[in-house]
């Protein structure tokens, strides 16, 4: 067994040998190629022999970011990530270096910073813009080039970020083509019913998901309001209340129905399609609905069919086969007398997370925008023109394609680990073989044997069978700690030697996955996460993301193209900054993050391209939720919690003139007001105090200027100043 560890002790000498390979002694046979050693998966990383002269556009072929990012990220020369704000009509000096908009949000107000704590939301207003234009204009084009005899007027479903100038800008950058809004609450009713008041009087509200007499009573009065409002039937009961309630209010209703369509998407999005889904209407209701409402006189009043076949409908295919399914229904209920004027094709319209254009991926979409609308208008025109049905208005609700691009979540990697095989030398490996007990001698004894024959695959089985049983005699208390971690150490030299080993750094990120990507934690949705400088340099590791939680699950492991491992650059000293952005995640992780931990949101800021020396203005900061903020949410009571631990501290510690205990109450209510996440690089006021006599905190936010907004903050602020 000691040729082993002399083969190891020899590796750095010997010869090159083939990839996955390393170096082996000469005094044993050269190890082979076997079928039976697993080799990673993680090939995203390249030839190391490329590295001489690796460039910016190596690494954006590494991180896909050409396929996922266009037509809004790319990486310039300096090997920071850019924003291209108005996506292919971008020009040169119009693009936003990301690392100057996190310096300026992140750097003390001294040196010209916002002072803001990371983890950091940066939403882009001008990307939101360019991508309902960019939809319209699809949409526009298949119309005027096949023909169609009426037009397109989409809709934002607001549960897809909620947020209120996400929601403002909405309205206001499509007002000038109709474009309205989605709700599925009343909360969402509410906030899309005020929104629109500021829009176009075309404009639709359509009135989704489950309603009470409260919700219908609402949409009435938004009706009433001349808010051109659509209540949606999502089950069939709902009808008898719009009627009642349309009566009672004596507003005359505009009503749709919700059809389930056969046509059913197979991927993890589509569980709300088909006959069996959480929503909608059958044939046989839709019909039931028909004679009720001619019953009353009411059936001029249906005027819209509303399908939903899932989101990130993954092909062109799929796509036409459930607008042909709806435009057959839609005729139908024509033929039936209803006055039907809108076809709302729902959501759908996927984003491509990981570039690669795939048909058959939930991260993926095989189709572009152009080709995704030329398929709506192409099936419902065809379907109308043979039964001679006059072209309906198209309505779409693609909020995941409308925001998801817009708004970039950067977060700090504030250290790293990794296992470290031991060095054993070739007495460590001796001793360790003498010291097994009896049961464990044959494990060895073929672990060596195999070495020496040059069959590694029967190594590593042995290597694995002698640790299995010393960790069984470990636990039955004949095995001692020393011992254990010497065959760990052996274990992991075979494997290292072989060439099987195949270390991954664990980065530690000033971030909750709980609360700020929600969607990996709870379904696997996989967003595009790379760092966002140094793309000049080679990334020489290949880590895994562990968040700040006290959780397992608390972990990003699997990355965009089928990866366990990301390419990472070595973390430089202690004052440099690593950082990381997380792409196209601007629609539903806001919304679902919860306070796992007690972590609250992030900070936030808007962003728009101006003409200008740095080419950008934050026109809006807002620092994410302290401590108190995320307390209350969870029905505590910082002021009482505090003036507790003031009273302790009153109690417990004593100090001639009081210095002590007043520094450290200053220092808890400081904390109160700060935010949950790590304050990288800063001492503890708690414990670097350093002769400061006076504590004290006002929460003043920011002063309004040219470039940032302040934050109002609802609650009474509070501070605590020595005596």
């Amino acid at each position: 067994m000691p040729a082993l560890a002399c083969c190891v002790d020899a590796a750095v000498a010997a010869p090159p040998f083939p990839p996955g390979y390393t170096a082996w002694d000469g005094s044993l046979p050269a190890p082979e190629p076997f079928s039976g050693v697993p080799h990673s998966r993680n090939t995203v990383l390249p030839d190391l022999s490329s590295t001489a002269h690796w460039s910016p556009s190596n690494s954006a072929a590494l991180y896909r970011i050409n396929g996922w990012g266009a037509p809004y990220f790319s990486v310039n020369s300096s090997g920071n990530v850019t924003v291209r704000p108005h996506g292919s009509g971008t020009m040169n000096h119009q693009e936003i270096d990301l690392l100057k908009v996190v310096k300026k949000a992140s750097d003390p107000r001294s040196s010209g910073g916002l002072d803001l704590p990371l983890p950091l939301i940066i939403r882009f207003p001008d990307v939101l813009k360019n991508r309902l234009e960019s939809i319209q204009s699809a949409f526009n084009c298949a119309v005027e080039s096949q023909g169609y005899g009426s037009h397109y007027q989409g809709v934002y479903p607001v549960k897809c970020n909620q947020d209120r100038f996400v929601v403002e800008d909405i309205v206001k950058f499509g007002s000038s083509f109709r474009f309205g809004l989605e709700a599925g609450s009343k909360p969402e009713l509410l906030l899309a019913m005020s929104c629109l008041c500021k829009g176009s009087s075309e404009s639709l509200l359509i009135c989704n998901g489950f309603k009470d007499a409260e919700y219908i009573s609402l949409a009435l009065i938004a009706r009433k309001l001349s808010l051109n409002t659509v209540i949606v039937l999502e089950q069939e009961e709902e009808l008898d209340s719009v009627i009642d309630m349309s009566r009672k209010l004596g507003v005359l209703p505009v009503v749709g129905v919700r059809a389930k369509l056969r046509t059913k998407h197979s991927g993890h999005f589509g569980s709300t399609s088909g006959e069996k889904g959480k929503f909608g209407l059958t044939t046989t209701q839709i019909l039931r609905v028909v004679k009720k409402l001619e019953k009353c006189g009411m059936l001029d009043c249906l005027q819209l069919l509303h399908f939903h076949i899932g989101s990130q409908i993954p092909s062109t295919d799929l796509l036409a086969d459930g607008v042909g399914e709806a435009a057959q229904i839609y005729s139908e209920l024509v033929r039936l007398g209803a006055s039907m004027k809108v076809i709302d094709i729902g959501g759908g319209l996927g984003i491509d997370y990981d570039g690669s254009k795939s048909t058959d991926s939930d991260v993926s979409v095989g189709y572009t925008l152009e080709e995704y609308a030329a398929a709506v208008v192409q099936a419902v025109k065809f379907v109308c023109d043979r039964k001679s049905v006059k072209h309906p208005v198209i309505c779409s609700e693609s909020g995941r394609a409308i925001v998801s691009h817009h708004s970039i979540l950067i977060f700090e990697a504030v250290s790293s680990s990794k296992y470290t095989v031991p060095t054993l030398s070739s007495v460590d490996v001796k001793q360790c073989g003498e010291r097994l007990p009896e049961e464990a001698q044959s494990d060895y004894h073929n672990l060596s044997q195999s070495a020496i024959r040059g069959d590694y695959e029967s190594c590593l089985a042995y290597a694995d069978q002698l640790k299995q049983r010393c960790v069984e005699k470990f636990k039955d208390g004949t095995l001692d700690m020393e011992q254990l971690a010497s065959v760990d150490g052996l274990c992991d030299l075979v494997a290292k030697t072989i060439g099987v080993s195949d270390p991954v750094n664990t980065y530690h990120i000033n971030l909750s996955v709980f609360t700020s990507v929600p969607d990996f934690w709870g379904i696997g949705q996989l967003f595009p996460i790379i760092p966002i400088h140094r793309l000049e340099e080679f990334p020489n590791k290949k880590g895994v993301l562990s968040d700040l939680t006290c959780d397992s699950d608390g972990k990003i492991n699997k990355f965009i193209g089928g990866e366990s491992s990301l390419p990472l650059h070595e973390l430089e000293g202690e004052n440099s900054k690593y950082y990381l952005g997380m792409f196209l995640g601007g629609a539903y992780e806001e919304a679902l993050g919860g306070l796992h931990n007690l972590f609250g949101g992030p900070s936030v800021i808007r962003v728009s391209q101006i003409d200008g020396p740095h080419g950008f203005a934050v026109t809006r900061a807002v620092p994410g939720p302290s401590c108190s903020d995320v307390l209350r949410a969870m029905n505590h009571e910082p002021e009482v919690m505090f003036e507790t631990l003031k009273h302790r501290i009153e109690e417990y510690v004593h100090d001639e003139g009081g210095m002590a205990g007043a520094l450290m109450a200053g220092g808890i209510a400081e904390s109160f007001h700060n935010m949950p996440y790590l304050t990288v690089g800063s001492s503890c006021c708690l414990t670097a105090a350093n002769g400061i006599n006076e504590y004290y905190y006002s929460g003043e936010g920011f002063t309004a200027g040219a470039d940032v907004v302040s934050g109002e903050d609802d609650h009474d602020q509070w501070s605590f100043v020595c005596a």
